[in-house]
C-alpha cells in the first residue's frame, strides 16, 4: 500500500508589512476594533507590479522543490489553488510550468477558495495512490491587496485579508507510519452568497432569488462588468461575517473529529492542529470545543492575516520551521470558508 507524503515544503510572504494603523489612513477603523473582532495586527501586501499571485506561487514552489531534493525538471503534475488567479483565464498552474520552465506537464487549477489547499492536496493524494504521478506540486497563493475596498464602506472585508503562497511536494511513500491518512471535503451552496465575488460574472441574476445582500439587483449581473456595479462597489468581496463565524464554528470542529474518528485517533494525539487562518476568534473557539492546548494549535493570523488558500500551507512551514512539527508527529489541517466548503486532513509527518 502506497502513503502520500510531503517531501518538501516552502512559503513565500511579500515583504511590506501593512499595520492595522496603516489601514487607519484610508477608513474609518483602528487597531483595537480590528484586533477585538479578527486577532489581526498586520498583513503583508504584495508589490502591485512586481508581484503576481503566479509569482508568488513560483517562489514558495521553488523552496518545497529543493527541500524535496528535486528540480523544477522533476515534477509531473502541478495543483495551484486560488481565488485572486493572474487572469480570469488560464489558470496560474501554466503559469508556474513556465516560469519554471518544467516540462510538458499537467496544470490543475482549484477554486475552493479557504478550502483550497486541502481539497487540492486531496485530489493530489488520489494521483499518488492511484501511481499515476510521483512529484506532484501543491500551492497555495493569494494576491488579495488588488482587489479589496480600502475604504470605510468595505473595512469589514478589508480589514481580513493578506497575500502571500504556501507549496508542497507530494510523493508516493511506502512507510505506513508517515504520510496523509485520509481527507475529507464537504460542501453546502445554500449559503454561497453570503461570502462570495459577484461581478465580474456570468450569473446574468440567474441567482435573484438568494440573498444578493444590499446590492442594487438592477446593474447586478446585466453586463460582465459595468459602470454601474463600479460605482456602486460590486466588484469588490460581499461577507456576511456573523453568518461565516456561526456556520464555521460548527463545521470545523465537526470536519476535525471525522477526520480523527476515520483514523481511530482521538483530539488529545494531535500534534499540531493548522486551522485555516480566518480569524484567532474562530480558531480559539475550535481550541477550547476540542480541548487543545495552545501548543498543539498553530495560529499566524495575527501577524499575516488571512491570506484564503495559503493560509494552510503557510501556516504548516512556519510551524515546521519552528521545530514544532517532527517526523512521525500526528498533524491535523482544517479550512472553511466560501461555498460553503470546508474539508480536514490527518496525516502523519
Amino acid at each position: 500500500m502506497i502513503r502520500t507524503k510531503i517531501a518538501g515544503i516552502g512559503m513565500y510572504l511579500p515583504e511590506q508589512i501593512v499595520t492595522n494603523n496603516d489601514l487607519t489612513r484610508y477608513m474609518d477603523t483602528s487597531d483595537e476594533w480590528i484586533q477585538e473582532r479578527t486577532g489581526i495586527q498586520e498583513r503583508r501586501f504584495a508589490n502591485r507590479t512586481a508581484e503576481t499571485t503566479a509569482t508568488m506561487g513560483v517562489e514558495a514552489a521553488r523552496i518545497a522543490i529543493e527541500r524535496a531534493g528535486l528540480g523544477p525538471e522533476d515534477i509531473d503534475f502541478i495543483i495551484f489553488a486560488t481565488l485572486s488567479p493572474d487572469y480570469y483565464f488560464p489558470g496560474c498552474g501554466v503559469l508556474v510550468q513556465r516560469a519554471m520552465k518544467m516540462k510538458e506537464v499537467g496544470a490543475l487549477d482549484v477554486r475552493n477558495q479557504c478550502s483550497g489547499f486541502i481539497y487540492a492536496l486531496s485530489v493530489g493524494d488520489q494521483f499518488i495512490k492511484s501511481g499515476m504521478y510521483r512529484n506532484i506540486l501543491v500551492i497555495g497563493s493569494e494576491k488579495h491587496s488588488f482587489g479589496l475596498d480600502f475604504s470605510t464602506r468595505g473595512r469589514n472585508v478589508s480589514v481580513i485579508f493578506g497575500d502571500g503562497a504556501g507549496a508542497v511536494v507530494l510523493q508516493p511513500s511506502s512507510n505506513m507510519n508517515q504520510g496523509i491518512l485520509s481527507t475529507h471535503l464537504h460542501s453546502d451552496g445554500d449559503s454561497a452568497e453570503l461570502l462570495a465575488l459577484y461581478n465580474p460574472g456570468t450569473h446574468a441574476n440567474h441567482w435573484s432569488d438568494k440573498d444578493l445582500a444590499d446590492f442594487d439587483e438592477a446593474a447586478l449581473g446585466e453586463m460582465f462588468m459595468s459602470h454601474a456595479m463600479i460605482d456602486n462597489a460590486q466588484n469588490f468581496p460581499y461577507m456576511d461575517g456573523p453568518a461565516v463565524f456561526k456556520k464555521a464554528v460548527v463545521k470545523f470542529p465537526e470536519v476535525i473529529m471525522e477526520a480523527l474518528n476515520a483514523n481511530g485517533k482521538q483530539a488529545s494525539e494531535i500534534k499540531m492542529l493548522i486551522p485555516h487562518q480566518a480569524n484567532l476568534r474562530i480558531s480559539q473557539f475550535v481550541q477550547q470545543k476540542l480541548k487543545l492546548n495552545d501548543d498543539q494549535v498553530y495560529n499566524n493570523i495575527q501577524k499575516y492575516g488571512n491570506t484564503t488558500a495559503a493560509s494552510i500551507p503557510i501556516a504548516l512551514c512556519e510551524a515546521w520551521e519552528l521545530g514544532k512539527i517532527a517526523g512521525g508527529d500526528l498533524v491535523c489541517l482544517a479550512a472553511f470558508g466560501s461555498g460553503f466548503t470546508w474539508a480536514s486532513a490527518l496525516l502523519n509527518w
